[in-house]
C-alpha cells in the first residue's frame, strides 16, 4: 500500500506538473512558479490530495545535491578565475548592499535579528534559471553581456555556499561560532581529500572503463553522493560536498558527458523540490506576511536594477548594457528558497520569515520575468522586435 501511495503521489506531481507547465509556457511564465503553484494547490493548505509531504521533501533534497554537483562540473578553474576577476568588486558591493537591505526590511516588520540577517541573505542572490533562460542567443548577449551575467551569478553561487556553511553551523535560533569555525576548518580538509581521491583512484577508473557508459554514470553518482555524505559527517552539508565533488571533476575530459547524463535526474528531483516547497506553503500565513512580502518584492524589483546599473556604470560598462543586466538580475533566487528551507530546518527562523522569503521569490520571479519579456531582447518576447533566438 505504501508503494501504491508513493506511486500515486508521483502521478499527481509529474502529471500535474506537465499540465500546469504547459499552461505556464503558453502564458510565458517561469516553470519554477508552476511547480510551486501546483504544490500549493495539491498540498495540505488547499486540496490536500498529496499524502506524505515530509517524505517527498526529504527525497526532493537530492535535487539540490545534483544541482550543486552539476554547477561544480561546469566550473573550469582557469575560466572561472578570469570571469570572477571582472565581477568581484561588483559582486561584493551588491551582496553587501542587499544583505543590509534585507536586514533593514526584516527589522522594520518586527523580525528578530537572526531572522532579518537570513532575509538579507535571501536577497543577495539572483535567479540563475531566469537570468540564463531569458538571455538571447546573439553574439552581443552571449559573448559580452552573458559573460558578465554568468560571472555575477557564479560569484553569488560562491556567496550562497558561504551562507549555507553559516546557516548549518546554527540551531535553535542562534549561530554556534565554535561549530562555524570547525566547519570552515573542515572545508580545506574536504578539498584535499577530494583532490587526492580524484587524482589517484577515480580518474584512472574513468580512463580505463570509459566505454562502459553505465559504469561511468554509476561512478559519478557514487562520487557525488559519497562526498556529499562525507561533508555531512564533517559538519558541513551534503550540498557543499556535492559542489566540491563537481569542481574536482571539472577539468576531467569526461565531465561534460557526466553533466549531460545527470541533468534529467537533477530535473526529476528539482520538480519534486519546488513542488514540496509549494506543498509546505501555508496559505493561512498569507494575511500575516502579505504586506512584508509585497514591500520586500517591491524593494528587490526597484533597487536591484538601480544597484547593478550604478556599480556596472562605474566599471565603464555601457549604460544600456548596465540597465539590461540590472533588470535581468532583478529578482531573488532559487538559492533564496534553499536558504529559507535550511534556516527553518535549523530553527534559526520562524514560519513567518520562511514564508516571507518564499512569497517574495514567487512575486519577484513573476514580475521580473514580465519586465524582461516585455522590455528587453529575449527568446520568448511577445513583440517581434524584441525576440532574439
Amino acid at each position: 500500500m505504501a508503494e501504491q501511495t508513493l506511486f500515486q503521489s508521483f502521478f499527481l506531481i509529474f502529471t500535474g506538473a506537465a499540465i500546469v507547465a504547459s499552461l505556464f509556457l503558453y502564458g510565458r511564465q517561469p516553470l519554477l512558479v508552476a511547480y510551486i503553484a501546483l504544490g500549493v494547490l495539491l498540498g495540505p493548505s488547499c486540496l490536500a490530495v498529496v499524502g506524505d509531504v515530509k517524505l517527498l521533501a526529504e527525497m526532493s533534497s537530492i535535487g539540490i545535491v545534483f544541482l550543486l554537483f552539476l554547477l561544480g562540473l561546469e566550473m573550469q578553474p582557469k575560466a572561472l578565475a578570469s570571469v570572477l576577476r571582472k565581477v568581484t568588486v561588483v559582486g561584493l558591493a551588491s551582496c553587501t548592499l542587499f544583505l543590509v537591505l534585507g536586514f533593514a526590511i526584516g527589522r522594520l516588520f518586527g523580525f528578530t535579528n537572526i531572522e532579518s540577517w537570513v532575509i538579507g541573505m535571501a536577497l543577495m542572490f539572483s535567479s540563475t534559471i531566469i537570468g540564463i533562460k531569458l538571455l538571447p542567443t546573439t553574439v552581443l548577449h552571449h559573448k559580452y553581456l552573458g559573460e558578465l551575467m554568468v560571472g555575477l551569478l557564479l560569484f553569488q553561487d560562491f556567496a550562497a555556499i558561504l551562507c549555507l556553511v553559516i546557516l548549518l553551523s546554527g540551531s535553535a535560533g542562534a549561530v554556534d561560532f565554535a561549530r562555524l569555525i570547525l566547519s570552515f576548518a573542515a572545508l580545506p580538509l574536504l578539498l584535499v581529500l577530494a583532490w587526492l581521491f580524484v587524482k589517484f583512484p577515480l580518474r584512472p577508473l574513468f580512463a580505463r572503463f570509459d566505454r562502459f557508459h553505465e559504469y561511468v554514470f554509476l561512478l559519478a553518482l557514487g562520487w557525488c553522493m559519497g562526498l556529499a555524505e562525507l561533508a555531512e559527517v564533517l559538519g558541513l552539508s551534503r550540498e557543499i560536498g556535492a559542489f566540491i565533488a563537481g569542481i574536482s571533476l571539472a577539468t576531467s575530459s569526461i565531465s561534460q558527458y557526466i553533466a549531460l547524463n545527470l541533468k534529467p535526474l537533477r530535473d526529476f528531483f528539482l520538480v519534486m523540490f519546488f513542488f514540496s516547497l509549494g506543498a509546505q506553503f501555508k496559505l493561512s500565513m498569507v494575511p500575516e506576511i502579505a504586506l512584508p512580502a509585497l514591500a520586500t518584492a517591491a524593494a528587490v524589483l526597484t533597487i536591484k536594477p538601480l544597484v547593478f546599473r550604478y556599480l556596472l556604470g562605474n566599471q565603464s560598462e555601457q549604460k544600456v548594457l548596465a540597465w539590461d543586466i540590472g533588470f535581468r538580475l532583478g529578482q531573488i533566487s532559487e538559492f533564496s528558497l534553499l536558504i529559507a528551507f535550511l534556516a527553518f530546518k535549523q530553527q534559526l527562523i520562524g514560519s513567518a520569515a520562511s514564508h516571507l522569503i518564499q512569497a517574495t521569490a514567487i512575486l519577484t520571479f513573476l514580475a521580473s520575468s514580465y519586465i524582461v519579456v516585455l522590455n528587453f531582447p529575449n527568446p520568448i518576447a511577445i513583440r517581434d522586435e524584441l525576440r532574439r533566438d
